[in-house]
């Protein structure tokens, strides 16, 4: 989908669900300057395991709560089961970090609600904002 909408993949990596494997990879990758988003997949469930909303708050410097909430409302739709997702959207320095679920259809139903506003976030984090708002 990513590829579909123009966006070029840098890395992709498998990693454990190992808070401090994680929290390091994120910052490496947000840290860099060479990335305009980070993609996550799995780990926003309610298991023991599942640790990536704490580590992404761990590392970002502002939440952008509206992104999560409109993945969780519109995942509504499709499953009761989005009503225990607790993906965490934000920023570190001009990285956005985007958690999405660990399935191949959660994936793919969250990345088609935020879409259509990932090219205008990271244009305003770049400082290259027009003032025109996409359509």
């Amino acid at each position: 989908m990513m590829d579909g909408a123009g966006h070029k993949l840098i890395e992709r990596s498998m990693l454990p669900d190992d808070f401090d494997c994680l929290e390091n990879q994120l910052k490496l990758w947000c840290d860099s300057g060479e990335v305009d988003i980070v993609l996550t997949t799995g780990g926003t469930g309610l298991s023991a395991r599942d640790v990536m909303p704490e580590v992404t708050r761990a590392v970002i410097d502002t939440e952008v709560p509206g992104i999560a909430s409109a993945m969780r409302s519109e995942s509504l739709k499709v499953t009761p089961m989005a009503m225990i997702s607790r993906a965490v959207v934000g920023v570190r320095k001009s990285t956005l970090i985007i958690n999405l679920p660990g399935s191949t259809g959660g994936v793919r139903d969250n990345l088609s609600v935020v879409l259509p506003v990932i090219v205008h976030a990271v244009d305003v984090l770049r400082g290259r904002h027009t003032g025109k708002h996409p359509v």
